[in-house]
This record gives structure tokens, C-alpha cells and sequence, in this order.
């Protein structure tokens, strides 16, 4: 017996010091930051559907559970995962992307009137949403590869030829959010590879032309474009009150939700807004809403603080990549989480139109939750690579 004792506490240590390892390359406060947004939003989740399925209070808050899980496993499945193996197959993923979204075309769920899901046992799985990580890897890979053409027309077309075709794929889902977080996506990974100026703002010309004529030109000449849903979106944003469309009133309501909150708001049984089910999408869309009127500016305000760690750890990571690869990998990523919680944020105080993209790592949606959480592993396996390889 004592010839095989001798090992065991050796074993121990090798153990001890691999996790010591493991957990000293994690970025903690980035980690801390997430889990804090994702234990509040099943907290949130919990108390604003505990009325909406009769006889099943917990409906909706098991399933925020689920995707959370699920999203777990994918974090783990990320961070394992060596970022420059994935750009070896930059083209492949995105072939993979374009065909997920086609086949959404031909068995995808219909709901309200945008066929975006595939159903997949219990869950409802949204290509477009992981499309949002395989565009920052496939972006990131094609103007690493070519930095030596950093600057040029061609490599900033070739980009957005990349990004526009599976844009217009979800634009005509039709999904304008999701589509619009694409190019915010190249934009952000344009600007941190060195793109000049000068192609911004033709780029901002461009896309305001196309708004125009989108919105105006081709509507006056019997052409729409844009569903009827889309088109009360962006009545209600330029005037509300003259709007009689439901996307008005779900602003109406929403101001009126984070209004009422006040200072420090009217707590769970006083959010009257959300439990008496006049705020719509109170688990999804419009969650910053209900944080607002149950816990009022400061509980808005500690929620957006979260995001600003995030953001902040992510720009350090971004600093201190190990390669020009992660650097860009990061700003994609960070370009998705900030455009996503300030366009989302602003459409519920009336600032920005309501255009249907979920609240970052708080929202509902599983598939959203998923790639989000998927990212922060993305970010950690480059922290990691950034402490290895200085």
C-alpha cells in the first residue's frame, strides 16, 4: 500500500495548479459582470411572467434557465476552442451561414409574420443569431489575411460584399434588427483594422440613400419594401403621439413604465405597467422597461453599469490580444454587444426606433442568449492567449 501512496498527493498538486492556472487566465471582473445580468435577468424574468401563463407561473423563467445552460456549455465550448483553427475555415463558415439562413426560408417557423426560426426539438433555434459570431470570425480572418491591402477600396468592399449578403438574407426574413447589427459588426472591425475615414463616410451616403429611397421614393411609386409592422415602427419613432399603431403604443407604454419608476422605483407588486400586462414584450424586447419600473433609475441605472464593465474588460482583452486576429475578433464582438444595448435601451426611452433587438445576456430569446454567452467564451480564450503570448 505504501508503494502507491507516494503519488497521490503529487497528483493533487498537478490538479491544484492546473485549476489555479485555468481560473488565474480568466478575465474575472468580465466574468463577474456576466453572470451578475444573467442571474438578474432570471430575477426580472421571474417576477414580470409569473401571471402570463395561467396555471404555469414558472413557464417562461424555466425556459431562461435552459438557454442559460445551454449557453453555458457553449461559453465552455468556445473558450476551449483555438480561434486560428476557425480561421482556416472562415470560408466554409460562411457557406454554412448563407445555407442556414436559405433553409430558414423553406421549413422555418412562421411567427408574426417573420420566418427566422427552425425548429429543433423544444427550442427554436435562430441561425441569424449565431450568424453574428461566424461574421466576426469570417471578417475578422479576411482582413487579417489580407493586411497588407488595409486602407485599400477593394478589401473594405470585398467586407461588405461579406456582411451585405447574409444582411439581406434577414433583411427579408424579414428581421431589419438583426440585420442592422451586422453592419455594425463591420463597422466596428473596419474601424479597429485601420479602414480611413473617407470610406465611412461614403459608406453613411450610401446607406442614407438607401433609407431615402427605402422609405420614400419607392413607396410613392406603389413599391414596398419595408412590411407594414416596419413602416409603423418608424412612424412611432418620428412622432408617437400621432402615430395610432401598436408600435406607438408600445412606446407609450414603455415611457410610461420607466417614468413611473422614479428614483428608485415602485418594486415588484407596485409595477403596474408590468404585472397588469400593458408593457408588451416585458420578458423580452422591452426588459429594461420593467427593470426600470421595478427598481427604478438606480436599478436602470446599476444595470447599464454592468454593461459598461463588460464593454470596458472587452476593450482591455482587445488591447492586450495577442494577434491583429484577436484584436479584430474583440472589436466585432464589442461592436455587437455595444450597438445591441444601446439601440435596445434607446428604443424603449424613445430615442432610437423599435426595431426588435433583444437587451445582451437579459432578454428572453434563447438563441440570443446562446451567442451571447458563446462570445464571452470567444473573449476569454483570447484573454488567455493574450496573458500566454504577449
Amino acid at each position: 500500500m505504501a508503494t502507491i501512496a507516494g503519488p497521490q498527493p503529487i497528483a493533487r498538486q498537478r490538479g491544484g495548479s492546473r485549476l489555479r492556472s485555468a481560473a488565474a487566465q480568466l478575465d474575472w471582473p468580465l466574468l463577474l459582470a456576466v453572470v451578475a445580468i444573467l442571474v438578474f435577468s432570471v430575477y426580472i424574468v421571474d417576477l414580470a411572467t409569473a401571471e402570463d401563463i395561467p396555471g404555469d407561473p414558472d413557464f417562461f423563467v424555466a425556459r431562461r434557465l435552459l438557454h442559460i445552460g445551454i449557453g453555458a456549455v457553449a461559453f465552455l465550448a468556445l473558450y476551449a476552442l483555438n480561434p486560428d483553427r476557425v480561421a482556416r475555415w472562415a470560408w466554409v463558415l460562411l457557406g454554412a451561414l448563407l445555407g442556414a439562413l436559405t433553409v430558414v426560408f423553406l421549413i422555418g417557423t412562421v411567427n408574426r409574420g417573420s420566418t427566422r426560426w427552425i425548429e429543433v426539438g423544444p427550442l427554436n433555434v435562430q441561425p441569424s443569431e449565431a450568424g453574428k459570431l461566424i461574421l466576426v470570425f469570417v471578417l475578422a480572418a479576411v482582413i487579417a489575411e489580407r493586411a497588407h491591402l488595409i486602407g485599400t477600396v477593394s478589401l473594405s468592399v470585398l467586407a461588405l460584399i461579406i456582411t451585405a449578403v447574409p444582411a439581406l438574407i434577414i433583411f427579408l426574413e424579414p428581421d431589419l434588427g438583426t440585420a442592422m447589427v451586422y453592419f455594425a459588426i463591420l463597422a466596428g472591425i473596419l474601424l479597429v483594422a485601420g479602414a480611413p475615414w473617407h470610406h465611412f463616410a461614403v459608406a453613411g451616403v450610401v446607406a442614407a440613400l438607401a433609407v431615402l429611397i427605402v422609405v420614400v421614393v419607392l413607396p410613392n411609386t406603389g413599391v414596398s419594401v419595408l412590411q407594414p409592422y416596419q413602416v409603423d415602427r418608424l412612424t412611432a419613432f418620428v412622432d408617437s403621439e400621432r402615430d395610432p399603431s401598436d408600435s406607438s403604443y408600445q412606446l407609450e407604454q414603455s415611457k410610461t413604465a420607466i417614468g413611473s419608476g422614479g428614483a428608485l422605483g415602485k418594486g415588484p407588486e407596485g409595477a403596474t405597467q408590468t404585472i397588469n400586462d400593458f408593457l408588451p414584450e416585458h420578458h423580452n424586447d422591452f426588459i429594461f422597461a420593467v427593470v426600470s419600473e421595478m427598481f427604478g433609475f438606480v436599478g436602470g441605472g446599476g444595470l447599464i453599469l454592468l454593461f459598461g464593465i463588460v464593454v470596458w474588460r472587452a476593450m482591455r482583452i482587445a488591447s492586450n490580444a495577442a494577434s491583429r486576429f484577436d484584436q479584430l475578433i474583440v472589436a466585432g464582438i464589442v461592436s455587437m454587444l455595444v450597438f445591441q444595448v444601446f439601440v435596445n435601451i434607446g428604443m424603449t426611452v424613445g430615442i432610437m426606433p423599435i426595431t426588435g433587438i433583444p437587451l445582451p445576456f437579459m432578454s428572453s430569446g434563447g438563441s440570443h442568449t446562446i451567442a451571447s454567452m458563446a462570445a464571452v467564451g470567444v473573449l476569454m480564450r483570447i484573454h488567455a492567449r493574450g496573458r500566454r503570448e504577449p
